[in-house]
């Protein structure tokens, strides 16, 4: 067993479990993800984080593997909330923290929306947001391969009316403004991609052209499989 994975001992599997049976979770492809180091990245919606929860949580449930999940740095400013934090598997989202994870052959979860596609009002859901492309650089500095990631079914669980963004004291701050705070049952489904390799030397991530095309491909590729599971689905609820 992988060392790390000891820590989701402590995970709360009686909830996860709970949740994957309320949620009636489906997942697929998640063989895809490689043996050695890798980057998840999902779609991210649905304000509460269970989407993070969920996925670290599923990927050790099937490969005996921990999961890092990059996190915001504001859960980790007091000890309320980096606690529980460490314990579900987050790290500070910093490129020092992922590139020595993926250097440790670890898997890395990391949203390349952020919290714009977390935050975004439910009258967007499912149209993916800009992505940053740290990841990109990432991948290609440590040689990971990328395994693109789409969540369905997030963005019914908690509604989100709005975001919140602060101009001034809070300047760069973004809230949502939340309907329900209790998640809805709306069916999900987790489906893992077929892993990307990028096939450049490290001084590629320099290429500042390349590294927009590639993202904007990844992202591409990653509304289309949403647009095909959504047209897929019968209902939401039921």
């Amino acid at each position: 067993m992988d060392a790390n994975a000891v820590l989701y001992k402590a995970l709360p599997h009686f909830f996860m479990e709970l949740m994957k049976k309320y949620l009636r979770l489906n997942v697929e492809g998640i063989e895809n993800i490689p043996k050695g180091s890798s980057l998840i990245t999902p779609n991210h919606s649905g304000f509460a984080g269970l989407d993070a929860m969920l996925l670290s949580y599923l990927i050790h449930e099937h490969t005996n593997r921990a999961a890092w999940v990059m996190t915001h740095h504001f859960w980790f400013l007091a000890k309320a909330t980096s606690i529980p934090a460490n314990k579900l598997g987050f790290i500070e989202a910093t490129k020092k923290n992922a590139i020595e994870y993926l250097n440790k052959n670890q898997i890395v979860v990391l949203f390349p929306e952020g919290e714009y596609g977390n935050f975004k009002p439910s009258s967007k859901a499912y149209r993916l947001q800009e992505f940053k492309r740290g990841f990109i650089r990432l991948a290609i500095e440590t040689q990971t391969p990328i395994v693109p990631t789409i969540v369905i079914g997030a963005e019914e669980t908690h509604i989100n009316l709005s975001q919140l963004k602060f101009t001034k004291y809070l300047r760069g701050l973004l809230l949502p403004l939340p309907l329900n705070v209790l998640p809805l049952p709306a069916k999900w489904k987790i489906r893992f991609l077929e892993p990307i390799n990028l096939p450049y030397k490290a001084k590629a991530a320099e290429d500042r052209e390349l590294v927009y095309e590639i993202a904007d491909d990844i992202r591409g590729k990653m509304q289309a499989a949403i647009n095909e599971e959504i047209q897929k689905r019968d209902s939401i609820f039921i």
